[in-house]
């Protein structure tokens, strides 16, 4: 017995041992030198309602990825008609339902019905109609085609805003989607909440333009856009004067080549004027077509173009080949790294729209921190006092047992790197309430054997095996509960059964077998005849 009971106490001592080493993360402001890399240096992290920081809901619009896939299809279809030499009269995309087609011959339908159609298995063909434009066929794109790639852009918004938020480095940042392609963003500690719904609201799609220089850009202001061209616009602050400047550029519509080659992009410095600029690597494909684009249009200007605004239009002075361009702008440094992290990450496929934004200031997360802990102290300094008055030297020991249950729960959630959240202390506090009643449970079965005349000793082992099936049943039940609100709850929710999770595991532990440690000791080791409960 005497070698189970060191046993076991040495089992207590690392666990207490574990939890402070945890722990001194969390409580120290700095770690010490000796600290080494080995040691776990992860802190306790504060959820939204704790240290503030920025709550959204965005929707993404996810038929505008319906529109640029019929837009697509629409080229597609351009490049086969051209193909089978099937001469057109219009073609143009019908809003979100598909696409409208007339062509110039009847003699045609045959052909196009049988080479071209075929190839576009997503579009069911209603009969021709004769126009004056010709022969018209109407291309509906079916409802399950169009479910799927709404659905398919909802799941890559929500990768691409992932992606950013972790490359600006928010810390614990909670993303989930939901219902009506919604998305819940809550960031933590944030204290840039504009910069960050620009980074996560920013479609970032990337393309490169040639400026059209065959036309006058005076004539396409004053309303004469030529066929095949667009105006876009740049905008440019001075730094002196912090005034907005707007340059326009006359583009030709199509576009040369887009961001989707890019792997990689970084903020780097001019060593001529020392300003900050994005410098961009593109795949094996994307540099072959950067390197031919670049060749076929020496002399020629470049526009680079993001969500429609012009960053910069230089001239082509040379073939450009290794994969490599650069983005200029005078930009800010934060400007650039912004710029930098969604290329990135690559462009949203549709755009979103913040439904629903909330900031919470960092002095709510401290009184709720502080409001939280000063109620968890009443609540557990009450229950101490009242267990030790009513079970006396028993209740003290159950006291002893309740008070390892916080150190126990907190190093847990350090260690598996959860979020403390305000509801988490509700859960603890509830995980206080529950250590209690296992012991009242052990308690009052070793009440009822010594009610029945057996000894101190046969009593206590008695109440323990007894009330152990009971424990387990109640703490197993709330468990699977409570991992059922791990898995299936959002936030709050979530936070809560976190610590009820690692609370119910820590109330086992210390309701059932850290307590007996000292029984075992005062009733067999020093054999004490009776018992204070």
């Amino acid at each position: 017995m005497s070698k189970s009971i060191g046993l076991r106490v040495a089992i207590l001592a690392v666990l207490i041992l574990a939890s402070l080493i945890y722990l001194i993360p969390s409580i120290s402001p700095e770690l010490p030198p000796w600290w080494s890399g080995v040691l776990p240096q992860e802190k306790i992290h504060l959820g939204l309602d704790l240290q503030g920081g920025v709550h959204l809901t965005l929707e993404v619009e996810a038929a505008r990825a319906v529109e640029s896939h019929i837009e697509r299809v629409a080229e597609d279809l351009k490049q086969d008609l051209r193909k089978n030499k099937i001469r057109y009269a219009d073609l143009k995309r019908a809003g979100t339902t598909g696409i409208q087609l007339a062509l110039l011959r009847g003699e045609d339908g045959k052909t196009f019905e049988e080479q071209v159609a075929p190839n576009y298995q997503d579009f069911t063909f209603d009969r021709p109609v004769k126009s004056d434009k010709g022969i018209v066929y109407t291309m509906a794109m079916s409802a399950n085609a169009k479910s799927q790639i709404m659905r398919l852009a909802s799941e890559q918004a929500l990768e691409t805003i992932r992606n950013r938020i972790d490359q600006f480095g928010v810390s614990e940042p909670d993303i989930r989607p939901q219902a009506d392609h919604r998305i819940l963003i809550q960031l933590p500690g944030v204290k840039e909440p504009e910069r960050a719904k620009e980074l996560i609201g920013k479609t970032a799609l990337l393309e490169f333009k040639l400026v059209d220089e065959e036309n006058s850009l005076e004539d396409a202001l004053r309303g004469n856009v030529p066929p095949g061209s667009e105006i876009l616009h740049q905008s440019v602050v001075d730094r002196k004067s912090n005034q907005k400047k707007q340059a326009s550029f006359l583009l030709k519509r199509r576009t040369m080549i887009t961001g989707e080659y890019i792997t990689d992009a970084r903020v780097a410095i001019d060593s001529q004027y020392g300003e900050p600029y994005v410098s961009l690597s593109f795949d094996s494909r994307g540099a072959r077509l950067f390197e031919r684009v670049t060749g076929e249009n020496v002399g020629k200007r470049l526009a680079i173009v993001l969500d429609g605004n012009v960053y910069s239009a230089p001239v082509i002075r040379d073939k450009i080949g290794g994969g490599k361009a650069q983005i200029t702008g005078s930009f800010t440094m934060d400007e650039a790294k912004d710029l930098a992290i969604v290329l990135r990450a690559g462009a949203l496929p549709a755009p979103v729209k913040i439904l629903e934004e909330r900031t919470v200031g960092p002095s709510l997360g401290r009184d709720s921190i502080e409001q939280g802990f000063r109620s968890m102290l009443v609540g557990g300094i009450i229950v101490l006092v009242l267990v030790a008055s009513y079970y006396k030297l028993s209740g003290v020991i159950a006291a002893l047992a309740l008070i390892l249950n916080v150190p126990f729960i907190m190093a847990g959630l350090a260690a598996f790197g959860a979020t403390l959240t305000l509801p988490g202390i509700a859960g603890i506090i509830l995980t206080i309430g529950m250590a209690v009643d296992a012991n009242v449970l052990v308690y009052e079965r070793i009440k009822e054997e010594l009610r029945l005349g057996k000894p101190v000793r046969a009593a206590m082992e008695a109440g323990y095996a007894r009330a152990m099936v009971t424990i387990l049943d109640s703490n197993v039940t709330t468990l699977i509960a409570a991992l059922v609100l791990f898995q299936f709850g959002t936030g709050p929710v979530k936070g809560f059964a976190v610590t009820l999770t690692i609370g119910l595991i820590s109330n086992i532990y210390t309701a059932v077998f850290a307590t007996r440690i000292l029984f075992d000791y005062l009733y067999v080791q020093k054999r004490w005849k009776t018992i204070s409960i």
